[in-house]
């Protein structure tokens, strides 16, 4: 995998956690449902067989990938400076058209999650706030439009 990846304490720990169930629980329901499956008879024609194996070739396929990730993955100081937005940093925002506040924890790409605010530094927002300070406002192009924001706080 080209280029290091940067993931928050959190994030890591949730990405070792779904290996580990990848591994272990998921590998045996899987073994299991094939077994099953195969106990049918003639597995030439076994629909259920077929879609065990594939099954088991997703979970190993998930299971490569993110030993790959992890393998180059970069934990994030939890000691980095807030006075500027950077990832990991959950910064409150106002939205200037609406009066709306916002807030959004800037994280790897691996880690967003928008229900939980968490959005990615390569997305445009993102991108569009990184380097930024307390109190500037900020424009961002997204596809819809044009967001106007104003940071109101910044903080890890």
């Amino acid at each position: 995998m080209p280029g290091d990846i940067y993931l928050t304490r959190a994030g890591h720990e949730k990405l070792v956690k779904e290996l580990e169930f990848l591994k272990t629980t998921k590998r045996r329901q899987l073994s299991k449902a094939i077994g099953e499956a195969r106990a049918h008879g003639d597995i030439s024609e076994n629909a259920e067989y077929d879609a065990a194996k594939d099954a088991q070739g997703l979970n190993e396929k998930k299971i490569a990938e993110l030993e790959a990730k992890l393998s180059c993955a970069q934990i994030l100081s939890d000691d980095i400076a807030s006075d500027e937005v950077l990832i990991g940093a959950t910064v409150k925002l106002q939205d200037l058209d609406t009066g709306q506040e916002l807030v959004y924890t800037l994280v790897a790409e691996l880690e967003a999650d928008y229900d939980l605010g968490k959005i990615s530094v390569s997305s445009p927002v993102g991108k569009g706030l990184l380097g930024h300070k307390e109190n500037e406002s900020v424009e961002i192009a997204i596809p819809a439009g044009i967001l106007k924001y104003k940071i109101l706080k910044i903080s890890r």
